[in-house]
């Protein structure tokens, strides 16, 4: 397990700083994980849970691919 930064995870999802915090802030992003104390503090997502919640955007493509 490791932790992605913000601009890791915008290259890998492809999403802006505010699509994700939207998505984030609604319950359908991985929520980040704050790795120090104060304001400024950096943030770092959890590498398994952006991978799991790509292959469930891959998961939802496909299944409704096979319902048509």
């Amino acid at each position: 397990m490791k932790f992605l930064s913000k601009k890791e995870t915008k290259a890998l999802t492809l999403y802006s700083d505010a699509q994700r915090d939207r998505l984030e802030a609604a319950g359908r992003f991985p929520r980040r994980v704050r790795l120090g104390e104060g304001r400024y503090a950096r943030v770092g997502y959890v590498d398994t849970e952006v991978f799991e919640w790509m292959a469930a955007r891959v998961s939802e493509r496909d299944k409704k691919q096979a319902a048509r």
